[in-house]
């Protein structure tokens, strides 16, 4: 049993050729991505070179109980800094003002009158 198809050949191969365009572009965008990041470090490296200011390659990385500790500390500085709440809510009733848009007086009109 041979199954006819609606699709052409010319159908396939836009279908074919748009799928490379897309990929093609994916992979463009992927590839500059990765690639900004390393001009713009070589560009702030060249400005530091320029000035003087080059840092140094002995990096030191710190452990995890480190960074644990100032992040600790950081997070309780900044917990200082907010005020603090008494655990008591009060509610005020607050009267409401007239206001002519929810009144219904013109609403209750005698439209007979009119005719």
């Amino acid at each position: 049993m041979i199954l006819k198809s609606n699709i052409s050949l010319e159908t396939l191969v836009i279908a074919v050729v748009g799928y490379l365009i897309v990929f093609m572009a994916l992979v463009l965008l992927f590839g500059l991505f990765r690639l900004i990041p390393k001009i713009i470090s070589f560009r702030i490296r060249k400005i530091q070179i320029k000035s003087g200011l080059v840092p140094s390659k002995d990096i030191r990385y710190m452990s995890g109980e480190e960074t644990a500790a100032i992040a600790m500390a950081l997070y309780l500085v900044m917990d200082e800094m907010h005020d603090e709440e008494s655990g008591i809510l009060t509610i005020k009733k607050v009267s409401k003002s007239y206001s002519p848009w929810s009144s219904k007086i013109y609403a209750v009109r005698n439209q007979f009158n009119r005719l």
